[in-house]
C-alpha cells in the first residue's frame, strides 16, 4: 500500500474514531449550558486565529486551549466537541490566497473531536469522581494529559505518513515545543473554573488578553527558534553554491 493510500486510510480511521468516541461520550453527559457554550465558542474561535508556526515541523499552534479545556470540564461532551470542531475549522481555514484541503480539514476536525471527547469522558468518569484519592486538580491534570495525547499522537502519526519523519522523533519534538503551553493552559483553566463558579461565565472574557499576551510571546520565541534552525541550512546551501 502506497503512502497516499495509507494516509487516506488513517484519516478515515481517525474520523470513525472521532464519531465513535463523541457518540459514546455524549451519551454519558446530558446537561447543557447554552450561554456559557456560546461565550466559549466565540472566545475559542477568536483565539484560534492567533497561531504560531512550530519550528522544525509542519504544523502550528493556536492559543485557544484554555477555552477548549473549559468546555471539556464545564459543558456536555456534545457542546465541547462542537466548540472544538468549529474553532478548528476557523483555525485551519485558508487565507484568501490559500488552497482549501478537505483531507487536512477532515483530519484536524476528527483529531480535535477525538481528543475533546476522550478528555470529557475522563473528566465525567463516575469511577474517578467517586475515588477518594482523586481531587479536582488531579482530574484536570488527567483530562489535560488525555487531551494532549489525543492531539499530539495523531499529529505525529500523520506527519510520519505524509513526510516520512520518524514517529517517535516527531512526537518528542512536538512535546518539547508544546508541553509547557499545556501546563500553563491547565493552570489558567483551573483558575478560570474557580472564578467562573463565583462570578459567572463572563469571567472567561478576562482570559482573552492573557492569551493574546501568550500568543505574542510564543510568536517572538518561535520566530527566533526558526531563524536558529534555518541558519545551518542556509550556511550549507551557501557553501554548496561556492
Amino acid at each position: 500500500m502506497n503512502r497516499t493510500r495509507l494516509t487516506q486510510t488513517f484519516i478515515g480511521a481517525m474520523a470513525l474514531l472521532a464519531i465513535t468516541s463523541t457518540t459514546y461520550a455524549g451519551l454519558q453527559s446530558h446537561s447543557t449550558h447554552l450561554f456559557y457554550a456560546i461565550a466559549l465558542l466565540a472566545l475559542s474561535a477568536a483565539t484560534s486565529r492567533m497561531r504560531v508556526k512550530l519550528p522544525g515541523i509542519e504544523g502550528n499552534m493556536s492559543v485557544n486551549l484554555p477555552f477548549l479545556l473549559m468546555a471539556v470540564i464545564s459543558l456536555s461532551a456534545v457542546e465541547a466537541v462542537l466548540i472544538a470542531c468549529l474553532s478548528t475549522v476557523v483555525q485551519c481555514w485558508p487565507k484568501p490566497n490559500g488552497k482549501f484541503r478537505p483531507d487536512q480539514m477532515l483530519f484536524n476536525v476528527s483529531m480535535m473531536a477525538f481528543a475533546t471527547s476522550m478528555a470529557n469522558l475522563l473528566w465525567n468518569s463516575s469511577r474517578l469522581n467517586q475515588a477518594n484519592w482523586v481531587s479536582q486538580p488531579v482530574l484536570l491534570a488527567s483530562a489535560t494529559a488525555t487531551f494532549f495525547l489525543g492531539q499530539t499522537v495523531p499529529v505525529a502519526a500523520i506527519i510520519n505518513l505524509t513526510q516520512g519523519e520518524a514517529l517517535q522523533k516527531t512526537w518528542v519534538s512536538i512535546v518539547q515545543l508544546s508541553f509547557p503551553y499545556y501546563v500553563v493552559s491547565a493552570g489558567i483553566t483551573s483558575m478560570l473554573n474557580l472564578v467562573s463558579h463565583r462570578f459567572g461565565w463572563q469571567a472567561a472574557l478576562v482570559v482573552f488578553p492573557i492569551m493574546y499576551g501568550i500568543h505574542t510571546s510564543y510568536k517572538l520565541y518561535f520566530g527566533k527558534e526558526a531563524q536558529t534552525l534555518q541558519a545551518p541550512a542556509l550556511a550549507r546551501a551557501a557553501s554548496a553554491a561556492m
